[in-house]
């Protein structure tokens, strides 16, 4: 059932629900109104990851779900097992807007000349080695399809594939993939 989530929520008293922005876009376009059939008052943070989530799901989420839950999308993957830019329960959270970014990564944003930029698009890079960071792809001894993947464009530095906005505030806002999903050949 579309409310099978929120029914889990509330039977398991969870306070920390992940999920994606593509499932928070699907409830609020069936007009779920989780706020008036469900008790989520053990919810304290909902972590939305995947895509992009939309501004107006935000304000679906403190108008239908909870007005008191810290929504944070959160930006990372599976091939850094971390988040690029995440939430934070000691920041406001901003429509539209990742709140910080995370602890251990030098997160930048690159214009297309490689310089850091504040309030323009750009590409979202790290620029320093972090924790998790991988070292190799399987099957490529020689590091080519590693290199090509997130080094080719500036040297040193990890392209994530993000099109990306820093803030003045120290958020990002995530516009979207600068590239093709990876994909090493």
């Amino acid at each position: 059932t579309p409310t099978q989530f929120f029914d889990l929520l509330e039977q398991e008293q969870v306070h920390i629900f992940g999920t994606s922005a593509k499932y928070l876009a699907a409830a609020e376009k069936a007009h779920l109104e989780p706020v008036k059939t469900h008790n989520l008052e053990h919810l304290r943070a909902i972590l939305s990851t995947g895509s992009v989530l939309a501004e107006s799901q935000y304000d679906w989420v403190y108008m239908h779900v909870h007005p008191n839950v810290q929504l944070a999308s959160i930006s990372g993957g599976t091939d850094i097992v971390s988040c690029f830019a995440l939430g934070n329960p000691t920041m406001p959270v901003r429509r539209g807007e990742l709140q910080c970014k995370g602890l251990g990564m030098a997160v930048e944003v690159f214009n297309s000349k490689g310089e850091s930029v504040t309030g323009e698009k750009g590409e979202l890079v790290c620029t320093r080695p972090f924790p998790v960071q991988p070292v190799k792809f399987w099957n490529d001894p020689d590091g080519v399809k590693y290199h090509r993947a997130y080094f080719a464009k500036w040297p040193n530095t990890w392209v994530h594939g993000d099109y990306a906005e820093a803030t003045p505030d120290g958020g990002l806002v995530i516009h979207g993939r600068s590239d093709a999903i990876l994909n090493p050949k």
